[in-house]
C-alpha cells in the first residue's frame, strides 16, 4: 500500500443545489468536517434531504468553495447523485419508499 492508499478519510459532507432555471451546473452550498459534517447529514435527514455516501466524492466535492459549481470533470459523478435523489423524490411523491 502507498501512503495515499493508507491515508485515513476524514469525516465530511457537502450540501448541493442545483436549480434548472437558475444554476448551469449544481453549488456546493455546504461543507464542513467532524461535527460540522454530522450536523450537515442531521439537518438533510430531518428535511427529508435524500443522503448519499461517497467519500471519494465527498473529498474531491470538499475542495470547492461555498456557493461555487462543480468543475465539469465531476458532472458526471454528480450525476448519478443527482438521479438518485429525483428517483428518491417520485417514489415519495408516489407514496412509493425505496
Amino acid at each position: 500500500m502507498t501512503g495515499k492508499n493508507m491515508r485515513k478519510k476524514r469525516d465530511a459532507a457537502v450540501a448541493l443545489k442545483y436549480s434548472e432555471n437558475e444554476d448551469t451546473a449544481p453549488r456546493v452550498t455546504a461543507k464542513g468536517f467532524g461535527l460540522i459534517a454530522e450536523q450537515i447529514r442531521e439537518l438533510a435527514a430531518k428535511s427529508g434531504i435524500p443522503i448519499r455516501k461517497d467519500s471519494d466524492l465527498v473529498e474531491l466535492l470538499a475542495e470547492i468553495d461555498i456557493d461555487r459549481e462543480i468543475p465539469p470533470q465531476l458532472y458526471a459523478a454528480v450525476a448519478e447523485v443527482l438521479a438518485m435523489v429525483y428517483k428518491a423524490n417520485n417514489a415519495v411523491g408516489e407514496g412509493k419508499a425505496g
